[in-house]
């Protein structure tokens, strides 16, 4: 898996689990339960991590969606 994007808030994860379901496109949200340790308040981010062959289609996605700004640098 690589990684799409990391972001604190959680409605934008939400929002971007939901784009690339509807895109069926495979996927995961990772640390989504690390609330645990930052005592519920949002100081860890989460990850959203797709399938390598799939990176391409969900850059675009998110592009598409105005979300561009939110994607990785990282390879």
């Amino acid at each position: 898996m690589k990684e799409l994007m990391r972001s604190n808030d959680a409605v934008l994860i939400s929002f971007v689990d939901a784009l690339l379901k509807d895109a069926e496109i495979v996927h995961f949200v990772a640390d989504a339960h690390m609330s645990i340790l930052d005592g519920s308040i949002g100081v860890l981010p989460r990850r959203v991590l797709v399938d390598p062959e799939c990176l391409d289609q969900a850059r675009r996605l998110l592009r598409d969606a105005d979300l561009g700004h939110e994607i990785s640098m990282a390879e």
